[in-house]
């Protein structure tokens, strides 16, 4: 049986270099009637072995390990035995980087591990730790041929369609508002990087904790024609421009004049998420209306899609990452059965999509 047939649970190779943490791990998946641990590993050389016994839905996977680095370790999983990896990374500067390496490799999630107090930490973390093991199992995975990207992966070629919009792009009004999560470190790496430089300002809310939204907004910046950073509280939204929601802080669009502006505030959760899709979803309806234009990409759960819903209600162009491109078809498919997907296209045509749907400037 698969992990896929109902009541099965999902099996899980944990690989991790400390005895707490394989044991803590084990008895958070094992305490769930979803997920179950088939073996546990301290290197890559025991996780390779048991990876071949027990053939596995779910790695877990430690960033830093003897023998091999998880990086390596993983590249091999990925060449060898695509199987999906969620990573169990630490919540440093240098764990942030490795971590959206990991990502841009092929892993499936992550899960940050805090530096101190491990045993309650990672307890409370527990539901968290199973819903991402099990959204991974499920995931629609095309393993075998997704890119071992790296950080030196080229960025994708411009779509043509966008290419022939570059001299209007900068001059409709328009402001773009995206947001992703499960997956979507991998998603906004290739639609980013395909618009164009002068394409609407575009708002950013992908689920990562504080410590990695700055490098991965520095990451987008290197790949992309487009100008990235993170946001910070009060600039002003401009074309050629993309701003990421900080880790723990919601992200909003306000109009300041004639102007858009980016506002930054540690509201409650939404969703169970802070940042949030659907604050920024929101905020861009109510201040943007019609010259927004909502895209809502791969991830697990809900977060976005009620407030895509109100985007299109208000007049937005609204467009949705497909089913068979999405790691995970949580969001888009909530936002498209509430109705709020106007499209719904494949991860490499959001790009394109997006530059056609603008309106058109009056000669």
């Amino acid at each position: 049986m698969t992990a896929e047939a109902p009541g099965t649970p999902v099996r899980v190779v944990v690989v991790d270099d400390s005895a707490l943490v394989r044991r803590l791990l084990t008895a958070i998946l094992d305490g769930d009637p979803r997920t179950t641990v088939v073996a546990t590993a301290s290197d890559p050389i025991q996780a390779r072995a048991a990876i071949k016994e027990t053939d596995p839905d779910v790695v877990t996977l430690d960033i830093e390990m003897p023998h091999m680095d998880g990086l390596s370790f993983l590249e091999k999983i990925m060449t060898l035995r695509p199987t999906p990896v969620v990573m169990i990374s630490s919540l440093t500067q240098e764990g942030a980087d490795t971590t959206l390496q990991a990502l841009e490799m092929g892993a499936v999630d992550f899960v940050a591990k805090p530096t101190a107090d491990l045993r309650n930490a990672l307890g409370e973390l527990g539901r968290e730790i199973v819903d991402k093991v099990v959204a991974a199992a499920g995931a629609k995975r095309r393993l075998a041929a997704r890119r071992i990207g790296g950080p030196c992966a080229a960025a994708p070629a411009v779509h043509h369609s966008a290419l022939a919009l570059l001299g209007v792009a900068g001059h409709t009004g328009s402001v773009v508002a995206m947001g992703a999560s499960t997956g979507g470190v991998e998603a906004l790496r290739e639609v980013i990087a395909t618009l164009p430089a002068n394409a609407p300002g575009t708002l950013v809310t992908v689920h990562m904790p504080s410590a990695y939204t700055g490098r991965f907004a520095q990451r987008l910046d290197a790949l992309s024609a487009m100008s990235v950073k993170e946001a910070e509280h009060g600039d002003r939204v401009l074309p050629g421009h993309v701003y990421i929601a900080p880790g723990g802080r919601h992200l909003e669009l306000v109009r300041d004049g004639g102007a858009y502006r980016c506002r930054l505030h540690e509201g409650e959760k939404v969703q169970g998420h802070r940042p949030s899709v659907d604050v920024l979803f929101q905020s861009v309806a109510a201040a943007a209306g019609r010259r927004g234009i909502g895209v809502i990409l791969t991830g697990m759960g809900r977060d976005g899609a009620d407030g895509l819903k109100r985007m299109r209600d208000e007049g937005a162009r609204t467009i949705g990452q497909d089913e068979r491109s999405c790691v995970v078809y949580g969001m888009p498919r909530i936002a498209k059965e509430l109705g709020g997907v106007e499209r719904e296209v494949p991860l490499s045509r959001v790009a394109e999509t997006v530059m056609g749907l603008l309106p058109q400037p009056v000669p």
